[in-house]
């Protein structure tokens, strides 16, 4: 059932946004599209949509209950997320703690390594640019955040990140990187936002030896492996095994 709602707002490559009868909520509705590569690849899964709004909400109740500040209210339907409006900060914050991706490409660092501390990365969220890194300095001449805005991002990420690895580790998962986003609410407060899933996060199987096997995340889709699906159910049961079912209501 899709919820009342009013004009849309924004629609990306795996969510569109709506507004709602008030002003500073809106109504998230999580696509079943899956993109890579800035959306050369592109195709349809049935029932994507639905797993990762549902993770999303189990990860946003769980970051709000150790005092993580995030742009989630409740779930509104299986595929609809209620959240605060906010205004999205222009960058990409990737946190890492094994190397996978773009940082194998990028340096000599070999992919499946343990990073002796998170590495975090800030990228210019424009897909027409490509999201390119950015340096401090770059951030800076760019002005889109000041040192405050910056060391509370920063902060919030590693904060994240330190909890996310708790929690999956109780699942025999490992989450080996993720990419989170900011956005500030009509108060000025800074929040996650967008959404924390399988197409955002690598995460890995502890149960599973084989390299390509234990992947559960989006990667599976980016490198053709196949049973993209199974690997999110996989990630959303052993979440659903520990976790009350998230909220319905605000």
């Amino acid at each position: 059932m899709t919820p009342v709602h009013g004009q849309l707002i924004y629609q990306g490559k795996a969510k569109r946004i709506f507004q709602t009868a008030k002003d500073d909520h809106v109504l998230v509705e999580f696509k079943n599209d899956a993109t890579a590569f800035n959306a050369v690849k592109h195709e349809e899964f049935d029932g994507k949509g639905r797993i990762n709004c549902e993770i999303s909400a189990y990860l946003f109740e769980i970051l709000e209950a150790e005092g993580v500040p995030t742009h989630y209210l409740f779930q509104a339907d299986d595929c609809w997320m209620t959240a605060q409006r906010v205004d999205i900060i222009p960058l990409e914050v990737v946190v890492r703690n094994i190397a996978a991706g773009s940082i194998c490409k990028q340096t000599p660092i070999k992919y499946g390594k343990s990073l002796s501390l998170p590495l975090l990365d800030f990228y210019f969220k424009d897909d027409a640019l490509g999201d390119p890194l950015l340096t401090d300095a770059r951030i800076s001449e760019l002005g889109i955040i000041n040192t405050k805005q910056r060391l509370d991002i920063e902060t919030l990420a590693l904060r994240v990140n330190s909890l996310l690895k708790t929690f999956f580790n109780k699942l025999d998962l490992i989450l080996v990187d993720f990419k989170l986003e900011f956005g500030t609410n009509k108060n000025g407060q800074l929040l996650v936002a967008d959404e924390i899933s399988p197409d955002t996060c690598r995460i890995w199987d502890q149960r599973v030896a084989d390299q390509k096997d234990r992947i559960l995340d989006k990667d599976r889709f980016r490198e053709d492996l196949g049973g993209v699906l199974n690997g999110y159910v996989q990630i959303l049961k052993r979440i659903q095994g520990v976790s009350s079912k998230p909220r319905t209501c605000s």
